[in-house]
């Protein structure tokens, strides 16, 4: 099996979706990629729906992505993502008695009646340490279940990064933004193909604004420096022999 080379995460909570709390978990999660050198190519916020969370996690399962599911592993009743880890995986939910260990010394006479519930956990599971209350996470294959709780769910993640992935990353791209004013993306249309189709190893993109102070297009170059570094003086030259007036801003490490 190919070693995977792209990063999926799932956020899971209605709160979510209603609006009572906003998600912190993306922008976090990306800086802990870039430190690395990584980057994620898909987010999916999933409500607290067993069917729904269970395809969404299959799915990601069937791309063979490194998955990191942030929420619903808890024990209260619409903490549905240990369930869904299982069915997803067609693996019986059952007792792991490493976690329960973890569990009970953690919280004693109180682990019962309901805390125990957390360490029912999919067959096959290996634990992902909790360094704030040592209650697991828990991984199957190249998928990773972590809490909710960004103070444990951050420190949980650059585990399994560093455990796991050490190899996997590299240098953090750089982004060269050129601003091109007065204009359309369908003025720039010509330019943007041919760069995007020579520059294989750059990604190039497009943003539009209008405002007060009229339109402009904003050009980003991405990618490992040399590289993006060919690609802006080729757009520079483009942009020169069409006559389009540009300035560039500031290189940004995302």
């Amino acid at each position: 099996m190919e070693a995977p080379d792209a990063i999926t995460l799932i956020i899971v909570g209605n709160e979510l979706l209603t609006g009572k709390r906003q998600d912190r978990h993306l922008s976090h999660a990306i800086d802990i990629l870039a430190a690395r050198g990584l980057e994620t190519r898909q987010c999916t916020i999933v409500g607290d729906h067993p069917r729904r969370l269970c395809r969404t996690i299959r799915n990601a399962m069937a791309a063979r992505d490194i998955v990191f599911c942030f929420g619903g592993i808890g024990a209260t009743p619409d903490d549905h993502t240990r369930q869904a880890a299982a069915d997803a995986a067609q693996m019986p939910l059952v007792m792991h008695d490493e976690a329960r260990a973890l569990i009970e010394a953690r919280f004693g006479d109180d682990t019962y009646p309901h805390r125990i519930h957390m360490a029912e956990l999919p067959a096959g599971s290996t634990l992902i340490p909790n360094p704030v209350n040592q209650i697991p996470g828990f991984r199957i294959n190249d998928a990773h279940f972590l809490p909710g709780f960004p103070q444990m769910a951050y420190p949980m993640m650059e585990w399994v990064l560093d455990t796991h992935y050490p190899d996997m990353g590299g240098p953090r791209p750089v982004e060269h933004l050129v601003i091109v004013p007065d204009v359309t993306e369908t003025d720039l249309m010509d330019i943007l193909q041919l760069l995007d189709g020579k520059h294989r190893d750059v990604e190039v993109s497009s943003l539009a604004h209008l405002g007060a102070d009229g339109r402009r297009v904003e050009i980003g170059l991405r990618g490992q420096p040399g590289y993006v570094d060919a690609a802006r003086r080729e757009l520079e030259a483009l942009l020169d022999q069409h006559n389009r007036a540009w300035y560039l801003k500031d290189p940004v490490t995302p």
